[in-house]
This record gives structure tokens, sequence and C-alpha cells, in this order.
């Protein structure tokens, strides 16, 4: 058994580790003062305490709320699941049935994830959970780190790479790229070469609004350059522009059978080697023990290894 020392907790009073939590949540003082229906002075005092009990601000002012730093961070992943642990025993949570949940789900995902899986997901869900609700939030490895941080989402799905150590992965897929163009593009049974994908127009996908991405890099590597004519934070504008515009795309491959089928797209091998998207699902650390959770990710799981219509 663990030898837990009491004289570790004097001076501690560990109500304060629940106003750190609804702090880390909120991110201002006025609502985390309204979320534990206590005076803003009641809270700004134990923000006192706490900086004083871990030997760090925690919290810092910006324009329009409060940043956490790193200390405050890791102290909340490691924080969450002792007070998750904490109200289980309190409340004796009954074990999670999905048939009789009406929980809200909320996931991040990028829009081509959000074509790719949510239909097969909201199906699954509609049959083993029909009264949970899903919102689905766009993002991207850019934002999520934030979004989940701010519980703006339990969870998303996507190519999270450079992630903080906070932010755990499960493992999920492997997706390729491939080309789409319209019919005709590239003229009767031609083969789409290197020499003939440069000369074309690109149009690409941008989350920062830049005019290159992994498969500029690529090219650099080959001492060849592509001009991207068109771009767009949505892969969902795609497909339409393409019907309309001698142009190209490269685009996870996962996209190209609804975009074959529903716009009569053309695919093709790209001709250079592109790394794959190693897809994840990514959550908080804190979230690990969530039994909900844990159950949709098993859902997801089957779904994307299911083998193809």
């Amino acid at each position: 058994m663990t030898d837990i020392r009491e004289r570790d907790f004097r001076g501690v009073d560990l109500n304060l580790l629940i106003t750190l939590h609804v702090l880390l949540r909120e991110r201002s003082v006025s609502r985390a003062a309204a979320c534990l229906h206590v005076g803003q002075p009641a809270v700004s005092g134990a923000l006192a305490r706490l900086r004083a009990v871990f030997g760090d601000p925690l919290l810092v002012r910006i324009p329009g709320g409060m940043q956490p730093t790193p200390r405050a961070l890791a102290l909340q992943a490691a924080l969450v699941p002792v007070l998750q642990g904490i109200q289980a025993l309190v409340t004796e949570e009954p074990a999670f049935d999905p048939g009789a949940t009406q929980r809200t789900f909320r996931i991040g995902l990028p829009d081509w994830v959000d074509a790719w899986l949510l239909a097969p997901l909201l199906a699954r869900l509609h049959r083993d959970a029909p009264d949970a609700r899903v919102q689905v939030l766009i993002t991207d490895r850019f934002r999520l780190p934030d979004m989940l941080a701010r519980e703006e989402v339990d969870f998303a799905v996507g190519g999270f790479h450079g992630a903080p150590g906070w932010q755990h992965q499960r493992p999920l897929a492997t997706v390729h790229y491939c080309c789409m163009h319209r019919p005709g593009l590239l003229g009767g049974d031609a083969a789409l070469t290197l020499d003939r994908y440069v000369a074309l127009p690109h149009l690409l996908v941008t989350y920062r609004n830049a005019l290159e991405g992994t498969v500029d890099e690529a090219l650099r590597t080959l001492g060849r350059s592509r001009h991207v004519a068109y771009t767009s934070p949505r892969f969902s504008s795609l497909p339409r522009v393409l019907q309309q515009v001698p142009a190209i795309a490269t685009v996870p491959d996962v996209l190209a059978p609804s975009w074959q089928r529903d716009f009569g797209l053309v695919r093709a091998p790209a001709p250079l080697e592109l790394p794959p998207i190693e897809v994840v699902i990514a959550f908080h650390a804190a979230r690990e023990q969530d039994p909900a959770l844990r159950w949709l990710f098993e859902v997801i799981a089957s779904i994307v290894d299911a083998p193809a219509d």
C-alpha cells in the first residue's frame, strides 16, 4: 500500500485544488467565482495561495482573459484524474451504458475527416446510442491544443503531430495521398507524370494561409516546384472547383471514392513520394479514464478498420 504522509498536507486546503481546476478551465477569476458560487475576492485569494504553494504564477493575464503557464497545464493533467477518482468514489458513478446515455459528445474534426468518418459514426450512434448527441467543431493541429485545454472539445480525430505532452494520442490509421482532377484533363489515358504534375495549376488546402505545404516540401527535395493557383481552408470546396477548373488537387485518398462517385472526378497516384498522414484520436490526458470516451474511441476504431464496401 502506498504510504500517505499526512504531514505533507499541512497548510494545504484541499478545496484549493477544486478552485485551481475551475480557474484553469474558465481562465477567468470572475467566471470561476460564478461557478464556485463565491465572491471574486475569495477566488483571487485562493489563487494567491495556490501560487505560493506551487511557487509558480499558474495563470497570467492576457487580453481577454488569463493564460495558464506550462506548470499549470502539467498540474491540470495530473489533477483532473485525481478529482475524477474522488468524484467517482463519492457518487458511485455507474458503468457507461451507450443505450441509456444522453451525453453530448464534442468532437474536433478537420473537414476531410468529417467527410470521411462522420456519416458512418452517426449511423452507428443512431443504432447503439440513440439518445446521444454529437457536436462537431472544425479543428486543425494548430488550434487543437488550445481547444482541448479549454474543454471546447472532448477529443479530436486527425493528423495532429507535434502535440504537447499532456495531449494523449491513440493511433487510428495511416492515410496516403492521391491526386484528383476532372476527366479529360490529361488527355486520353495519359499517365500523370511528374513533369505534367508540376506543369498543372494546383489547388491547396491550408490552415494558415500559406501557399506551400507537404507537396512543396517533397518537390524541393527533387529540385522541382509547382504553381499553387488556389488555396482554401476547407477540402469540401475543392471538388466543385475541380469540376470547372483544369487543375489538380493532392488530397487524402480516403476522400477519393466519394469525389469520384458524387462529382465525377478522376483519381491518379501522386507522381512523387509523400509522407502519409498518421491519423490519431487526440484527447487531454485528464480524459484518459472517461468510460464514455473510451467506448466511443472503440466505435471509431471499428469504423476505420471495417472493410470498404
